[in-house]
């Protein structure tokens, strides 16, 4: 088996190391107790440059993971082959087993990539139902190199793409009936692929009602949980789909490079194995991928409705995300009321920057236009959400 980097700083995660211990907060743990998410920011260094709204790009590690990490990637850097070919493969199983008992999986159900999109275009690109004529179907908030992947199986595949724009406002019945919709009009879809939560607007879909709907036609499922995966409450089962896709760099804190495909052990059959692997694991999902060299959702979601509740019926401003609970997590896009160029939005972002210390980022791609992003984290505060209202509000024309 081929060793890589990423195997090894996975692997050498596990091994106990010594380093500063964690003083953790005693507390309610409430979402808005911000004594106690004081105690947990603590545990971040951070930047005094700017207050950072942008952490979906990917996550911080806390003090005590990146002295952990620190002292794995100088383990491995002194013992080189010695701990690659003796300790790793136990240590990296050991890692994956408890990943997989935090999600509720079995072990052989997912193995570890770098990250959500080499999971996914794994999934994708290894999907083997596909014949000529049939049809796989996307949507406007979907990720770019995932509809890019989409695209090119009608160059490899023969398939043709359809492609739908979300409702806007959302709700939850109103994504549903999109899809049946779509599915209703193009009977020859066969695949469909499902961002559980935006990476665009932070908009929420009812994956499981959405997987359950396309099932019931014959229509398999990937799901993009890069974002939702530790923004939002739930274990894979709770979606009951087949082939998912997930990070643990963003807000889950791991190192970056780190991602999870899943694939349902009674489904494996429909993704090919990567053609670089070898037969002892074939009966795993480590076979369809080739490995190469405390609840804080609701914190998040606290920090998101502070400042985009406090904003959704401002005039002159467009919150992009619905107030609707289920439709949400800590993400949520913004622009100006017909603002929707990516120049616009530019230009907003950079306004809060130059004029505020506030990074945010443009994102484009929704049908409507593009928009803004803000994305908190553990380490911001409510006095970061005020100043995002006030800046926000000092901008309107």
């Amino acid at each position: 088996m081929e060793i890589s980097r990423r195997q090894m700083m996975i692997g050498a995660a596990v091994v106990p190391v010594a380093g500063r211990a964690a003083v953790l907060p005693t507390g309610s743990a409430r979402p808005d107790d911000e004594a106690y998410w004081a105690g947990i920011a603590a545990q971040y260094d951070i930047t005094p440059d700017v207050i950072q709204l942008e952490n979906g790009n990917w996550g911080m590690m806390a003090r005590p993971v990146l002295d952990r990490y620190e002292t794995a990637v100088r383990r491995v850097n002194r013992e080189t082959s010695y701990y690659a070919r003796r300790g790793l493969t136990p240590d990296l199983i050991a890692v994956r087993d408890r990943v997989a008992a935090k999600m509720g999986v079995a072990p052989q159900e997912i193995a570890f990539t770098r990250n959500a999109t080499e999971a996914l275009k794994a999934l994708i690109g290894g999907y083997n139902r596909l014949r000529p004529g049939d049809a796989v179907l996307q949507a406007d908030l979907d990720y770019d190199s995932m509809q890019a992947c989409f695209d090119t199986l009608k160059r490899s595949r023969g398939v043709d793409v359809v492609r739908i724009a979300l409702p806007e406002p959302a709700t939850h019945q109103g994504l549903i009936d999109t899809y049946e919709a779509a599915l209703k009009v193009n009977p020859k879809i066969r695949l469909i692929l499902l961002a559980h939560l935006s990476h665009r607007t932070g908009l929420v879909i009812p994956v499981k009602e959405i997987v359950a709907m396309a099932r019931a036609r014959g229509v398999d499922a990937i799901v993009d949980a890069a974002h939702s995966w530790g923004q939002l409450d739930f274990r894979p089962a709770d979606l009951d789909a087949d082939f998912i896709g997930f990070n643990l760099h963003k807000w889950w804190g791991a190192p970056l490079g780190v991602g999870v495909i899943y694939i349902r052990q009674a489904r494996l059959d429909l993704i090919d194995p990567d053609s670089a692997n070898s037969p002892p694991f074939a009966a795993s999902s480590y076979s369809r991928v080739h490995i190469g060299t405390v609840d804080f959702a609701a914190r998040l979601r606290h920090l998101r409705d502070l400042w985009a509740e406090e904003l959704r019926d401002v005039k002159g401003l467009e919150i992009l995300t619905p107030a609707d609970p289920r439709l949400h997590g800590g993400i949520t896009s913004f622009r100006l009321a017909r603002r929707t160029s990516v120049q616009d939005n530019m230009a907003v972002a950079k306004r809060l920057l130059d004029e505020h210390r506030i990074f945010t980022v443009h994102r484009d791609g929704p049908a409507s236009g593009a928009c803004v992003r803000g994305t908190p984290a553990l380490f911001n505060s409510a006095a970061d959400d005020d100043a995002l209202v006030k800046a926000i509000r000092s901008i309107l024309p």
